[in-house]
């Protein structure tokens, strides 16, 4: 094992160890480490950077995280004493965070009864997803979250889901409306008949009790998106799994400025539950969503006509 590979492997438990998960980082910087070995560099200098970072020349969305990667990986070999260059910010287009698709409550009916009909009638497939599915739209959880719970993870008689070791290895308690609790209930009774041996802890599992895998959950729910018309048969982007999660923040937002509510001391209740590491991870929701920010603007010129 060669010093760059080594001080990877140090600065990943490091990064680890503060608190991050670093899983694509980890894929990513292991990739950039081979591409120098192959060049025989032993110091990461501006050149070679760039030139890996810009690999393949048609994925222009990932350069910038690559070389963010790069950066604090050459930050943290500066700190130890080895030489190396540390490329600076701005020189590549920036990242872009996608805009939320919000969905309406029309749309995620249809998601669900399309969800009900998938083949075939007397498998568990169908109601894993309607109640997979069903669950983001309720709760905000992110599609890894649901697909992480573990039987013991989900309490029927308290209402309550504990997500483990999310970001920053962090964990909540999740609340559930009663009506969420009875639908998951009756899955987990349907779950027990079709698998009496399941072969993985997990709540959400595949007809044979496995796991289920997000790569399979992603075509399952494309294929949704395409039989209710929210993406044509062609489209390869169109609205996401995540964006279930942008809906729940959005609508709640938006309810408690229609009640009147303070939203900047609700604020840090919404960015607990979401399980946001940084309320300005929440914040952003307010420029999201246009009407979120109407009725921020409304509030705020009340407030300055209430103070002239």
């Amino acid at each position: 094992m060669n010093a760059l590979r080594t001080a990877l492997r140090e600065y990943l438990t490091l990064r680890r160890d503060m608190g991050y998960k670093f899983q694509n980082e980890e894929k990513r910087l292991g990739k950039f480490v081979t591409f120098m070995e192959e060049r025989h560099a032993p110091t990461i200098t501006y050149k070679l950077a760039i030139e890996w970072a810009t690999q393949p020349a048609d994925r222009h969305a990932t350069w910038t995280l690559r070389l963010t990667d790069i950066r604090g990986f050459a930050r943290y070999l500066q700190s130890i004493g080895v030489k190396a260059e540390i490329p600076p910010t701005e020189v590549l287009p920036g990242l872009t965070r996608s805009k939320p698709y919000i969905y309406t409550d029309a749309e995620i009916r249809r998601l669900l009864a399309a969800a009900l009909a998938l083949p075939p009638r007397d498998a568990l497939r169908r109601w894993t997803y309607y109640n997979l599915l069903g669950l983001l739209a309720v709760t905000g959880l992110r599609i890894s979250e649901a697909l992480s719970l573990c039987c013991d993870d989900v309490d029927l008689e308290g209402g309550i889901l504990t997500i483990r070791s999310t970001k920053f290895g962090k964990s909540r308690l999740v609340p559930l409306h009663p009506t969420t609790v009875c639908s998951l209930a009756k899955y987990a009774k349907q779950r027990d008949v079709h698998v009496p041996c399941p072969r993985s802890p997990f709540f959400f599992v595949a007809e044979r009790g496995g796991r289920l895998l997000l790569q399979y959950v992603y075509r399952v729910f494309w294929r949704l998106s395409r039989e209710t018309g929210l993406r044509k048969p062609a489209d390869h982007t169109g609205p996401r799994l995540h964006d279930f999660r942008h809906r729940f923040a959005v609508q709640t937002l938006l309810s408690w400025y229609r009640s009147g509510q303070k939203i900047e001391v609700l604020l840090p209740v919404l960015s607990t539950y979401l399980g946001h590491t940084c309320i300005r991870d929440t914040y952003w929701y307010l420029s999201a969503c246009p009407e979120l920010m109407e009725h921020a603007a409304r509030r705020l010129e009340s407030r300055r006509g209430a103070a002239s």
